[in-house]
């Protein structure tokens, strides 16, 4: 029998969780691995709604890399039938149909990103369609009867529609039955999913319950990565996300900009360090020993190396220094070129620097516009023939060739 510590196992399971049911469960499994090398199956389902995976939904792909490291193998679920009807979680009204061939294409990068966290060895990509598509209409009624409306009306997100007389879709209502169905066919021990899919992950245990499997699933919820923002949920439509695709510059440059208070709750969702070391880190800080700049740069680090490379994040760190701190240009910028004369408004646009006119006034109203390293007052200026480097803010260059 080999040797396992599994109260620290425990302690690193339950880290950056925000429920777990049927725990007990969990650490049987996990003792019985190292016992007897038997594997136990860990779900996550992932429907393919975009193109890109971020930061947020590497939370549960990081829990699911240390369950690996102590017996599990993943069964990645990419959910392309499920992505037709679109998951109801959270939404206050039924979400538009995708088309399948964005709904492949998005899948195709889902497979690509996934394993950079997840090990290969232990991980198997299916597809939904595999089963949901060639559900006959007898099994689907079947399905449905298996539980009633007012069961799904218990869901906040439904209840808040119907009291509002928000059309609900009979689809929506199929989509949780859809989820819990999967865990019959995959026959997992475990589901993993955020805290907001508490109520279809509970379905995964009721279909197993009801369709005989023999074992229902325990949970591992975990919570939402706030943003960049520091306030919403992470998310492209909040523009406070952090693509796992980004380059490195870019990546390094968005984890530099949280705050200190947010920087220690990505510390526990995100880093591979210890409970105990990141405990002692933020007690060194807080004492004056160490410095959070310094702490937050070797989280950007160790962010930017696991997507891209030591040498990749290494030179991005130089590259935020050479700006940031010793105020100097960046090394790589966009270029563009215009014939001149061109009014600064128009310049601060072709460059992408900002999305409207009047918000490229404001920028330089606020004096946040400089060129060559030099504010920028009047907005009316005109630049003649020359080259210019434009500057808004703190992060956005461009390099401006006036003909």
């Amino acid at each position: 029998m080999a040797k396992v510590d599994i109260e620290n196992i425990r302690a690193e399971l339950l880290r950056g969780t925000s429920e777990v049911i049927d725990e007990k469960k969990i650490l049987d499994l996990i003792e019985y691995f190292y016992e007897y090398g038997v594997r136990f199956i860990v779900k996550i389902g992932m429907d393919p709604t975009a193109p890109d995976l971020h930061l947020g939904h590497t939370v549960v792909l990081q829990k699911l890399a240390f369950l690996q490291k102590h017996g599990a193998h993943v069964q990645f679920l990419i959910g392309d039938f499920t992505a037709q009807i679109g998951d109801p979680t959270g939404k206050s009204e039924t979400r538009k149909k995708m088309d399948r061939f964005t709904i492949m294409e998005n899948a195709k990068t889902y497979k690509d990103q996934v394993f950079k966290i997840l090990n290969r060895d232990f991980t198997t990509v299916l597809f939904n369609s595999q089963w949901s598509s060639t559900l006959p209409a007898s099994s689907l009624i079947e399905l449905a009867s298996t539980t009633t409306v007012a069961r799904m009306l218990e869901r906040d997100d439904f209840a808040k529609r119907y009291a509002s007389n928000t059309p609900i879709s009979i689809s929506e209502f199929l989509y949780p039955l859809l989820q819990g169905y999967d865990s019959v066919q995959l026959k997992c021990d475990i589901e993993m999913g955020g805290n907001d899919q508490k109520f279809n992950l509970l379905m995964g245990r009721q279909m197993q319950k009801i369709y005989n499997v023999g074992k229902e699933q325990a949970l591992i919820m975990v919570p939402l990565l706030v943003g960049t923002d520091g306030v919403n949920k992470m998310s492209k439509s909040m523009n406070n996300y952090i693509g796992v695709t980004e380059g490195p510059n870019e990546m390094y440059g968005k984890v530099m900009s949280i705050s200190d208070e947010l920087m220690w709750n990505w510390y526990e969702l995100l880093s591979d360090q210890s409970i105990h070391d990141i405990t002692l880190l933020k007690r060194r800080v807080e004492v004056g020993e160490f410095h959070p700049k310094t702490a937050k740069e070797n989280l950007a680090l160790e962010i930017v190396t696991r997507f891209h490379g030591v040498g990749a994040a290494q030179a991005a760190k130089m590259e935020f220094d050479k700006v940031h701190v010793s105020n100097e240009l960046p090394t790589m910028m966009q270029t563009f070129e215009v014939n001149g004369p061109i009014w600064i408004v128009k310049a601060i646009l072709m460059c992408k620097l900002a999305k409207s006119s009047s918000e490229a006034r404001r920028h330089i109203q606020a004096n946040a516009v400089s060129i060559d390293q030099s504010k920028v007052t009047n907005d009316q200026l005109q630049l003649s023939s020359g080259e210019y480097v434009l500057q808004v803010g703190k992060k956005s260059f461009a390099k401006l060739k006036v003909l």
